[in-house]
């Protein structure tokens, strides 16, 4: 019987995220659901992350009504997942249990299988609560442990360190760090782990290594979830299958690549050489790949690589006798361990289907893709770009400053614009820190959670004002006000939990929409009632309607 090889299809959150600023449409999203239903993937992830902001703030869509419909165009044909930050859930602060609460228990009624819950710390204790709401309502906790890498330093930088009487840490974000923290989610009631590799910083030695450790030392199913970005993706996915990970995350092809996961069609033929089924239906996939290759050009203005791979259907694809080598050499030489042969074919094997090449800029400063672009346009916005390797080289200054934070969102964020400000304050020859922004302050202070190294008392007290660490108090937490629109009827701004739930999580993006919505709402109402009103009859003009004064109140309506 053959192995069996559980996959999580990203593509409809985190693939067109990464690839096209999250911008597919409502319409776009329907067009695909037909075929999902067929191809039958064990989960897809399809909504957290920037979805929900991202279609109120520029498709005026509502986020809720997206989950919806694909719960009822899936119809229970895969597991529906989202992502969440925990008791931050979409911002930097965390949240009171009751929205905590409210928004596991919506989700998971609209249709979420299994949450996904990371913390940007790794702070098991930022992500209990929402284990707890998930498995209460119903659902799977999917609990990540976010990868990183330890922070680069010379040994000058040691040494200038140990004489400025400050530590260094020595390895902090090796195997045994991961699978720490995947015993304490197990532990915590998570249903399965994640390895969340948002940097495809994970290599394929890595991979494996860290798979191995985890199958033998925790008992829940293991995901491996990477992206393509440094040129490691397929290698590293390869070496996870081969080294008995229950779970992997793939994007269909169209939408693969580059900062995205490695597309399932690789993943599928490398699963063929394996002896290895992942149950999902070929046909179907096919068809989704088709109906996404003309979205991708809908999308057009916003795919920044605009390298369209060939087109393929595994139900009758022949791979050309050089692809076959790459192929066959590929699963051979990871099933004996031979790890650079992998990694070289694996990457052959992605330029065979056009992908972007590594990003070489990522690899060296090991940082997320979204960082480093975050940071270039901070420095062309202060027109200081010729600084940048000044930047990447104190990154780790300030990260280790900042207790090491893993370099996911948002405090990869977080030390990309503090390190910036630090480059600002030189060239304005101002002592590192004399600007500092308001996220970096909270996260030093304790605000966000616990950080894998402890922060210097001294450096917190400059930054903070306090020696000791304090976390964020929950209960001064002041809910958003939810008026009655004197533009749009005197409805009240959000109807429902769920409109009042967008309120607390997006609060000027959801307000923004929210208005909208209420004030189409009333007009239409109003057109309606305005139309059913009798006919008037006056004696001079006949029959006629009230309409003249209707109109102009329609307007004002309209133009305020």
């Amino acid at each position: 019987m053959a192995k069996r090889l559980l996959i999580r299809d990203l593509t409809l959150r985190d693939g067109q995220q990464s690839q096209f600023a999250t911008r597919m449409n409502q319409d776009q999203v329907d067009r695909v659901l037909p075929f999902y239903r067929e191809a039958r993937f064990y989960a897809m992830e399809v909504w957290g992350g920037a979805v929900p902001d991202s279609v109120m703030r520029f498709l005026n869509e509502s986020p809720w009504t997206r989950l919806e419909s694909i719960r009822d165009g899936v119809a229970g044909a895969s597991k529906l997942t989202a992502l969440s930050r925990g008791r931050n859930l979409f911002g930097y602060n965390p949240y009171p249990d009751s929205v905590i609460e409210g928004f596991c228990r919506n989700s998971v009624k609209s249709g979420i299988d299994i949450m996904r819950v990371f913390d940007a710390l790794n702070d098991v204790d930022n992500m209990t609560s929402t284990i707890r709401f998930v498995k209460e309502n119903g659902g799977m906790a999917d609990c990540a442990v976010c990868y990183t890498v330890d922070p680069k330093f010379t040994f000058g930088d040691r040494v200038g360190a140990f004489f400025k009487g400050k530590k260094i840490p020595g390895t902090l974000f090796g195997v045994p760090y991961f699978v720490r923290k995947a015993k304490e989610l197990a532990a915590a009631g998570a249903d399965m782990i994640t390895i969340k590799d948002m940097a495809g910083l994970v290599d394929p030695a890595a991979s494996a290594e860290l798979i191995k450790a985890l199958k033998a030392e925790v008992g829940v199913p293991i995901d491996l979830h990477t992206h393509c970005t440094p040129g490691y993706g397929t290698a590293s996915v390869l070496m996870a299958m081969v080294s008995g990970v229950d779970v992997v995350d793939t994007v269909i092809m169209n939408f693969s690549g580059g900062p995205a996961a490695p597309a399932f069609e690789i993943i599928q033929m490398l699963a063929d050489r394996l002896g290895v089924d992942t149950g999902v239906d070929l046909a179907a996939v096919a068809s989704i790949n088709r109906e996404l290759r003309g979205i991708r050009a809908e999308l057009a203005k916003f795919d920044q690589f605009k390298r369209l791979p060939p087109e393929i259907d595994l139900t009758d694809y022949e791979p050309s006798p050089e692809l076959r080598s790459l192929l066959d050499g590929a699963a051979e030489a990871a099933t004996a361990g031979r790890i650079d042969e992998t990694l070289r074919l694996c990457q052959a094997i992605e330029a065979a289907f056009n992908y972007p090449e590594p990003d070489e800029i990522v690899k060296r400063a090991q940082i997320p893709g979204g960082m480093y672009t975050n940071m270039m346009s901070q420095l062309k916005e202060a027109k200081l770009e010729q600084h940048l390797e000044e930047v990447l080289q104190i990154v780790p200054q300030v990260r280790l400053d900042a207790g090491v934070p893993p370099l996911v969102t948002p405090t990869s964020q977080i030390v990309g614009v503090q390190a910036v400000n630090c480059i600002v304050d030189k060239t304005q020859g101002k002592p590192f820190y004399s600007n500092v922004s308001k996220n970096f302050m909270e996260l030093v202070k304790g605000s966000y959670g616990r950080t894998p190294f402890p922060v210097d008392p001294a450096f917190r007290e400059r930054i903070a004002g306090v020696r000791d660490e304090v976390p964020y108090d929950t209960s001064k937490y002041k809910k958003q006000e939810n008026p009655e629109l004197a533009d749009a009827g005197g409805l009240r701004l959000a109807l429902n939990e769920k409109e009042e739930l967008l309120l607390e999580l997006f609060p000027s993006v959801a307000d923004k929409f929210l208005k909208g919505r209420r004030q189409a709402e009333w007009q239409a109402m109003e057109a309606e009632r305005i139309a059913s009103l009798p006919p008037e009859r006056d004696p001079d003009e006949g029959a006629r309607y009230p309409s003249k004064f209707w109109e102009e109140e329609l307007q004002l309506a309209i133009e305020g």
